[in-house]
């Protein structure tokens, strides 16, 4: 994975002492909760640049046309037809695997798919096993991951137009492929709307952040 931009208490402390008023990062950067309370204190602004695969400041999503779609097993045949269709929409692809429906784990190819994402090799993932449940919960443990199991398509438009979600993962064995396309369809055509939610958002980096080993 890489290296991801911690901006600390000491930062700030460090910019304070130097006369500095703006703190520009990286658009990928994590900001801890300490130290937007300092900067705070200290009249500092913290800048977030845009970084590929990740928000612009705007809360609109940075545009990168490739999806990457991982699936287990269970998944496999689905994620065949859904690629087929989205390739057939002009999209561009990136099959991340698994290639058979011989039994293997879903969190290997989740994980794939988030640190795909966060790398900003691909603008949006998708992650198909046979629930979706197990592949957000693993996908949600990478640092800048906000994945969303949708079931329908107004979770599919809340998850992108409110939470800013970059993964959607998907269950074969609850939805069949035309409902499934309906989901995908609205979640890569709906964009973030930032304003009261891009508060929310920051919310739930500053919680990822509390807990983010460097």
């Amino acid at each position: 994975m890489s290296k991801r931009t911690v901006i600390t208490e000491r930062h700030i402390v460090d910019a304070s002492r130097a006369g500095e008023k703006v703190i520009v990062a990286p658009g990928n950067a994590l900001v801890t909760p300490l130290a937007r309370d300092a900067a705070k204190k200290a009249g500092i602004s913290i800048t977030l640049g845009t970084a590929k695969g990740e928000s612009s400041p705007s809360g609109a999503p940075v545009p990168n046309p490739t999806i990457c779609i991982g699936s287990d097993h269970g998944g496999f045949e689905l994620k065949k037809e859904l690629i087929e269709w989205l390739t057939s929409k002009g999209k561009s692809v990136l099959d991340l695997g698994t290639d058979s429906t011989k039994s293997c784990d879903y969190p290997d190819y989740a994980y794939a798919v988030a640190l795909t994402v966060v790398e900003g090799k691909a603008g949006v993932g998708i992650m198909i096993d046979g629930v979706g449940v197990g592949s957000s919960m693993v996908c949600n443990k990478v640092p800048g991951i906000r994945a969303a199991c949708a079931y329908n398509e107004f979770a599919a438009w809340n998850a992108r137009a409110h939470n800013n979600a970059n993964v959607l993962t998907l269950g074969s064995r609850s939805m069949g492929p035309e409902v499934v396309k309906r989901i995908v369809d609205v979640f890569l055509s709906t964009e973030f709307e930032g304003g009261r939610h891009q508060k929310r958002v920051q919310k739930i980096e500053d919680v990822e952040a509390r807990f983010f080993k460097k």
